[in-house]
């Protein structure tokens, strides 16, 4: 007896080893409500003889209860756990299903097909080898089908499936499917869509045509059902070998003499003896050992989690990278990347979060907002905050530097969350936008300085000076001050340089006179010019009489960046404001009376304050700035 129950446990334990060296398959199935995602997972199930028999006796009972497919099994209760889902008909949440076949195990991430649920089905994609992404064959490439392959080729799904459901309300006709094949073709090459494998089925969810086993109402069809794509799309090559990037999870420290960092591999292989590189710090050191739960060994390839030492005793936490010396990533603390928000409060570009990837954790921020994309017209568009479910190229900056791939080439180190640094809730999962890093490349070297190009493209402007000109009292500064006001409530970056105020500090104890005033414009030129070059917009109010003053500060700023607004208002009104008491106070210092003033014949735009209002002027100041492309 002791003989056949050793047979029996050998059996066991021989039928455990062969599963646990199956490949694993992610998938994610994406449909909206009623396009048959749950009776196809329930389809899967049962053809593949995956359900106990006490759980398909339940649902043969509750099919005549509740189901919505006459005398049929509705194989959708499957799926749809929950009896209040079940009421209201809709699914929420993700749902996690594990399989597997005599080929593979799997696992199916369903998500609910609503534009409310954005952040769920990103959440289940994220890990996803696959996608199959349903569409009715009554109703064609739907809205929410863009949707859902906009998000599936955002977060890297390298093999989708197109399954093009309920063809036996369409008699499986031949020319139906061909017309959703071409129209979803066509919508892919619009938006850049390149998986590596993509494949369409014909098939029936609910009588199993082309699910599990190829269906003869469809003999036009010479691919593989639904299943054998399952069991035989080539998953191992997605992983990248290539790149050697290790986050560093845990320092293991049991004694004095052994000291080990562990972690997951992320992609590439180690092997004893490479020389790798720590970053941020940059030090190297060579692998001593790969350690593991088993033993030693020689390599280890993506996904494994191993535990290495070093030759030599270098300084590395968590949250560093081990990488191959001569393959390094960017190493910076800004970025830009496209994020998925998912916080009920929205996303506010400078509000202070704590961003995670891998296994690092910096605090950080996201200055501006690129532009925001529509998830159901694909259209990008201006933004000032992120709302819960909504998507947006945006910029990040880290109070540290650490090292990173674009997400398109990296899967674990190109991608990171955002977390609230109050609740401690996720509130954003990001994609890195970065191109991939030549061998021996990295950022060790002198960092390049911010260009002009840079710092316009941050702000969304094109830097340019203004100068408010006229005699005093004529409103050059009521004026620069109402346009400061508008452009910095329409988000730009903008500050008046105002030619009183500047005799208090830069240009303290210049006389009054023509050639004081000549001088106080020419010096605040050189200012605005260093705001111009910060990418900033300067409003600049000055007398500046002498017209050979204003060519010589157009010369110094650039005529393409400079615009003169004559501000204009008769001597009789300008003596009546008199704001500073000049003409109260009399003497030879009045522009106008007791010297000359220039006036600026040449001037880009003309504004009579007495015959138009303060807001009249600022239109036309923005209109002309406009015009330029400045903003």
């Amino acid at each position: 007896m002791s003989h056949q129950s050793d047979l029996i446990g050998q059996d066991i334990l021989a039928y455990l080893a062969q599963h646990e060296r199956k490949e694993l398959l992610r998938f994610l199935t994406c449909g909206n409500v009623d396009d048959g995602k749950s009776t196809l997972i329930g389809r899967l199930l049962h053809d593949s003889k995956m359900i106990y028999e006490d759980h398909l006796e339940a649902i043969t009972k509750d099919s005549k209860k509740v189901g919505t497919t006459g005398d049929d099994i509705d194989l959708a209760l499957l799926v749809d756990g929950l009896q209040a889902e079940r009421e209201q008909g809709i699914t929420i949440d993700v749902a996690y299903r594990y399989f597997s076949t005599a080929k593979r195990k799997f696992i199916i991430a369903d998500t609910p097909g609503h534009e409310q649920y954005t952040r769920n089905m990103a959440t289940g994609a994220s890990t996803c080898d696959l996608a199959i992404i349903l569409i009715d064959a009554r109703y064609g490439v739907q809205t929410q089908t863009k949707r859902h392959s906009f998000i599936a080729s955002l977060l890297g799904i390298k093999h989708i499936v197109v399954a093009v459901n309920k063809m036996d309300l369409k008699d499986f006709d031949q020319g139906v499917f061909e017309q959703i094949k071409a129209d979803y073709l066509a919508f892919a090459g619009k938006i850049n869509l390149r998986p590596t494998t993509l494949e369409f089925v014909p098939m029936s969810a609910l009588k199993g045509d082309n699910v599990v086993n190829k269906s003869e109402r469809s003999p036009w069809y010479t691919g593989q059902s639904l299943m054998e794509i399952l069991e035989t799309v080539e998953v191992a090559g997605d992983r990248n070998f290539d790149d050697l990037r290790f986050p560093v999870q845990y320092v293991n420290r049991p004694n004095l003499n052994f000291r080990g960092f562990a972690g997951t591999l992320a992609s590439g292989v180690v092997r004893k003896g490479d020389e790798v590189m720590a970053l941020p710090s940059g030090k190297t050191s060579k692998v001593k050992s790969i350690v593991t739960f088993e033993g030693e060994l020689e390599h280890a390839g993506p996904g494994q989690a191993i535990t290495l030492t070093l030759e030599d005793e270098i300084d590395v936490s968590r949250g560093d990278m081990l990488v191959h010396a001569d393959n390094r990533p960017q190493v910076t603390d800004s970025f830009e990347a496209m994020l998925v928000w998912m916080g009920e409060e929205p996303m506010l570009p400078g509000k202070k979060y704590d961003i995670k990837r891998a296994t690092s954790y910096v605090p950080g921020s996201i200055p501006s907002i690129v532009h925001r994309v529509d998830v159901n017209t694909l259209e990008q568009g201006a933004a000032s905050e992120l709302r819960l479910n909504e998507i947006g190229r945006v910029k990040v900056a880290l109070d540290a530097s650490i090292a990173l791939d674009g997400y398109e080439y990296n899967r674990t180190t190109g991608a990171f969350i955002v977390v609230d640094r109050l609740t401690n809730g996720t509130v954003g999962a990001g994609m890195i936008i970065a191109d991939p890093v030549a061998h021996g490349g990295g950022q060790h070297g002198r960092l390049a300085h911010v260009s002009t190009e840079e710092r316009a493209s941050r702000f969304g402007q094109q830097p340019a000076t203004v100068l408010f000109s006229g005699l005093s009292g004529a409103g050059k500064s009521t004026l620069a001050y109402a346009v400061e006001r508008k452009l910095f409530d329409m988000g730009r970056a903008v500050y008046v340089l105002d030619g009183q105020n500047l005799r208090h500090d830069l240009n303290k104890g210049l006389p009054q006179d023509r050639a004081g005033r000549a001088e106080n414009w020419r010096r605040a030129a050189h200012v605005a010019r260093q705001f111009n070059e910060a990418g900033m917009i300067a409003l600049a109010a000055f007398v500046a009489p002498d017209a050979e003053g204003r060519e010589q500060a157009k010369a110094l700023i650039g005529a393409e960046r400079m615009v003169t607004v004559y501000v204009q208002a008769s001597p009789q009104i300008c003596r009546e404001r008199d704001p500073q008491g000049l003409y109260a106070a009399g003497g030879d210092n009045i522009p106008g009376e007791g010297f000359p003033y220039d006036v600026p014949l040449d001037a880009d735009l003309v504004i009579d304050t007495q015959a138009q209002s303060v807001e009249e002027g600022v239109k036309a100041v923005l209109d002309l700035l406009r015009s330029r492309g400045s903003i």
